[in-house]
């Protein structure tokens, strides 16, 4: 089963969009004191504006990351389908090690 690399643009992405949210959070709380009217409103729905964007990473970091488990078990099913007699012995094989290493204690 090939493992597919990591999509590191979504992390960097993801990582992006969470600096700009802190970054906009912190602005908001710096100049909360000194703004008025239509500054603080305009801060603020940047902030709402980066956290729209924030949730939308999230959720589609979410979906990749479920269609990659989907995949990873719709994987590991086949091959226990199509090799059902080598999957019982690793299985037998880990259960008698972890047995060796608990019984050592």
């Amino acid at each position: 089963m090939p493992r597919k690399a990591p999509a590191p643009a979504n992390k960097d992405q993801l990582l992006e969009e969470f600096q700009a949210l802190v970054s906009d959070t912190e602005r908001l709380l710096q100049h909360s004191a000194s703004l008025a009217g239509d500054q603080a409103e305009e801060l603020r729905e940047q902030i709402r504006s980066s956290l729209g964007r924030a949730r939308g990473t999230l959720h589609n970091a979410e979906e990749a990351l479920h269609a990659r488990g989907k995949a990873a078990i719709d994987a590991t099913e086949g091959y226990v389908q199509t090799h059902p007699w080598q999957t019982l012995g690793i299985a037998a094989a880990i259960g008698m090690l972890f047995g060796i290493l608990i019984s050592r204690r």
